[in-house]
């Protein structure tokens, strides 16, 4: 089992309260290679996603967001998008645990350009998951997510809703997944750590030197995958299905 990661470890919040959350179970981490969409099974019609491309300092991160099953999460993210909000935000952390394994965070930091607090959508409610590739909503409290998100080069399902867990047990809101860019995560995620930065908030060690812009984030309904797509029938390529 991996161990503990703690709540400050996801958010931006130093007052963060909740138990630490662990994996579930041990995975093996997957090589940098692009995380796929799930795929559904015949005949049933995969929920409509909406393709964002999020152009960085280090490359672009195409991102399929899940409006049928986190509607409420990936809207909040679609106005930011699309009021340019994100637009000179940056990534501005890395964890990085070694093996291709970690999460990059980023988000808005100028309060002026914030919007109000989303309720919160937890896994448990929409089917999804925190896998290698997943993109989710950091937060504090419970309905305390605004623009900050983080994107995992790893497994970390220990953040996915837990009922049977004690106390704030309602994990993180993913809210899609990287289509392609991962190669892009993790040269950020490999990025030079400050060894004073975030210190007055508990994530000391965890701080980027030098943050990676996002230069835009925008809807792009006529993405089509320009990754090698595999042999397998059941693995169609990745494109928009609705916007």
């Amino acid at each position: 089992m991996r161990d503990f990661i703690s709540c400050a470890a996801f958010v931006i919040a130093a007052s963060c309260s909740f138990a630490s959350m662990a994996q579930e179970g041990t995975s093996t981490v997957a090589p940098a290679t692009e995380a796929p969409g799930a795929v559904a099974a015949p005949g049933i019609p995969k929920p409509a996603t909406v393709i964002v491309t999020m152009q960085t300092g280090e490359g672009p991160i195409v991102l399929a967001l899940e409006k049928e099953r986190a509607p409420i999460t990936t809207r909040n993210f679609l106005r930011y998008a699309d009021e340019k909000r994100l637009d000179g935000a940056a990534f501005y952390r890395a964890v990085n645990m070694g093996d291709n394994y970690g999460l990059v965070q980023g988000g808005v930091r100028m309060p002026q350009k914030l919007l109000p607090p989303i309720a919160h959508e937890p896994t448990s409610q929409t089917g999804l998951s925190h896998v290698r590739g997943a993109i989710s909503m950091a937060r504090a409290a419970e309905g305390t997510a605004q623009s900050d998100f983080f994107i995992l080069a790893g497994d970390m399902k220990g953040l996915d809703a837990n009922p049977a867990a004690p106390g704030d047990n309602s994990g993180f809101a993913v809210f899609g997944h990287v289509v392609e860019g991962m190669d892009v995560v993790m040269k950020i995620m490999d990025g030079e750590i400050s060894p004073t930065l975030g210190a007055d908030n508990g994530m000391q060690g965890q701080m980027l030197a030098a943050p990676v812009k996002i230069i835009s984030a925008r809807r792009t309904p006529d993405y089509k995958s320009t990754a090698a797509v595999p042999s397998a029938p059941d693995t169609p390529q990745v494109q928009a299905t609705e916007q």
